[in-house]
């Protein structure tokens, strides 16, 4: 495992709306998942080798002296760049140890990741739960495992996912899915939002946060087009005949999948909208506790 330099890992966000995080936190640089669609490939990023997954030196240290350091408890998010639980994790094991710096230093943590590895740290996520928010954001973009391989190679299956997001909730971890990017022309289709809400639900997910399209950069739409190419004949031309080199890439059935998928989560009891995926996640705080996540 290459180890890289790093002056720092714990960062401020802009602003606590994606899902209340107000820091982020990234151990792992590049990613080894394979996923066709990843903005992290994007030029701006400047991640070379992308691909080939590398650790952040003395990540544990930094950790530990950042989260010392902090004025403002608060919910930490990771997987934003690269999964936590890239397999190497499953050896190294950086991210359940920072999960339990997290917890000894009284923060909250939002996940996010494709993997199931997660149900590893079930154990520490129970602790974090007793004092701050934890949020459990597993990735589902295909209902369907055989559509999911192509889109996401190196990924364990939407079923083994599904799974792992009923082992949390079965915990008592707050756990939802992310469902984003929904890719046009490929996975734009009403039975896919359905199923995927069904499985959601059935599994005990929360919530459900959705994109019904994607996004294109420089790099990234290269590797994108490269890609559906092999998978998917004749769809990266619909792609560059609808969106050009537009930046947004909203499916053309969006406003059908929008109407559908909010139906099915409100007649399940599925929270999607993010201002109440937060204050669930905040719910159950004291009022002590959450002014120090507000």
């Amino acid at each position: 495992m290459k180890e890289i330099p790093a002056k720092t890992i714990i960062t401020r966000t802009k602003d606590e709306s994606w899902f209340g995080t107000r820091y982020n936190m990234n151990i792992y640089k590049g990613c080894c998942h394979g996923c066709i669609y990843c903005d992290s490939r994007s030029g701006c990023y400047q991640i070379e080798n992308f691909d080939e997954v590398r650790v952040k030196a003395d990540a544990l240290t930094l950790i530990r002296n950042e989260l010392r350091r902090k004025t403002q408890k608060g919910i930490i998010g990771t997987g934003s760049m690269s999964d936590p639980y890239n397999p190497i994790e499953q050896k190294i094991q950086l991210t359940r140890h920072a999960l339990e710096l997290i917890s000894a230093y009284d923060f909250g943590v939002a996940i996010a990741t494709k993997s199931s590895l997660i149900k590893r740290d079930i154990d520490v996520l129970k602790v974090i739960k007793q004092h701050a928010p934890v949020i459990a954001k597993i990735t589902v973009t295909a209902a369907e495992d055989r559509l999911a391989k192509k889109v996401e190679p190196y990924v364990c299956p939407s079923s083994e996912r599904f799974e792992a997001v009923r082992a949390l909730s079965e915990e008592g971890i707050f756990t939802g899915i992310l469902m984003m990017p929904v890719l046009p022309f490929i996975e734009d289709t009403e039975e896919n939002i359905y199923q995927i809400v069904k499985q959601a639900h059935e599994n005990g997910a929360k919530f459900i946060y959705p994109a019904m399209g994607m996004t294109l950069r420089q790099q990234q739409r290269e590797y994108f087009y490269e890609h559906l190419d092999k998978e998917f004949p004749g769809i990266k031309e619909k792609y560059m005949s609808y969106y050009g080199e537009n930046y947004m890439c909203t499916s053309p059935n969006a406003k059908a999948l929008w109407k559908l998928f909010s139906t099915e989560c409100e007649t399940r009891g599925i929270v999607y909208r993010m201002q109440d995926i937060i204050h669930l996640a905040k719910k159950g705080y004291g009022s002590l506790q959450l002014s120090l996540f507000e």
